[in-house]
């Protein structure tokens, strides 16, 4: 089982390891557009107000600037240390057993292990550099280079944004979170997703789940009191749909 996490708007503010090394991290085949755009970061957060603009900073956030400068020279800390936002409080991953279970997509560094120490940083997947494509469509090869060959079961938890880089067919499945009314009608509940997902990929670690099918996954989440509801994929290009109703 490969678990794919989003990354997360909230970060630590600062982090207290050696500078930036892509030699050090994982997935070297990332490493190439890894290097273009920490160039590109760096380079556009040279000029506070463009960065501002095409990073869409608010007032809040614009230390932010000030970081992609420093991409370079900045200490760095692991990926577990870095994200802090609902789904990562919820996961914990810093006390769980096995890493090697987990990739976090990222806008920047492509995929991270939790151990991957990076420097805080803010780049959405939205951002465009001048003469470069789409995010999405510059990470697409070496993303699939990194996971087109994996055959184990992949418990995909990222949004839909990620999800246009590389996509795991019918070996994977979407987990989508939802709650539902009184009438049955369902809605999502952003905040309320992102920490049931959190929870999701905690049971599953702590847990020692080793699913090795969409049905494996149901079962294993329906054991823990989760309402769950698989669906099969219309065609070998998608992945399972798992839906996890609370009410």
């Amino acid at each position: 089982m490969l678990i794919l996490l989003p990354p997360s708007e909230g970060k630590a503010g600062q982090g207290d390891g050696p500078p930036l090394d892509l030699g050090r991290l994982s997935s070297p085949a990332l490493n190439p557009v890894r290097e273009l755009l920490v160039d590109r970061l760096v380079e556009l957060c040279a000029d506070e107000e463009a960065a501002v603009k095409a990073l869409k900073l608010p007032a809040s956030a614009r230390h932010y600037v000030q970081a992609g400068r420093a991409l370079r020279t900045a200490p760095t800390l692991a990926a577990w240390e870095l994200y802090n936002g609902v789904l990562y409080d919820r996961l914990g991953l810093g006390d769980l057993p096995d890493g090697e279970q987990v990739f976090i997509a990222s806008p920047l560094w492509g995929l991270l292990r939790p151990s991957d120490r990076v420097p805080p940083y803010r780049m959405p997947m939205s951002t465009r550099f001048p003469g470069l494509d789409t995010l999405a469509k510059l990470w697409r090869p070496a993303v699939t280079e990194v996971l087109g060959a994996r055959d184990e079961l992949i418990v995909d938890l990222r949004s839909g944004t990620y999800a246009q880089v590389w996509g795991p067919k019918d070996r994977g499945v979407t987990v989508r979170v939802f709650k539902e009314d009184a009438d049955g009608g369902r809605t999502v509940i952003t905040h309320m997703a992102k920490a049931t997902r959190g929870e999701v990929a905690r049971a599953l670690l702590a847990g020692g789940a080793r699913p090795e099918s969409a049905a494996d996954l149901a079962d294993f989440l329906a054991g823990q009191g989760w309402k769950v509801e698989l669906s099969e994929p219309a065609t070998r290009s998608k992945p399972w749909q798992l839906d996890i109703v609370s009410t």
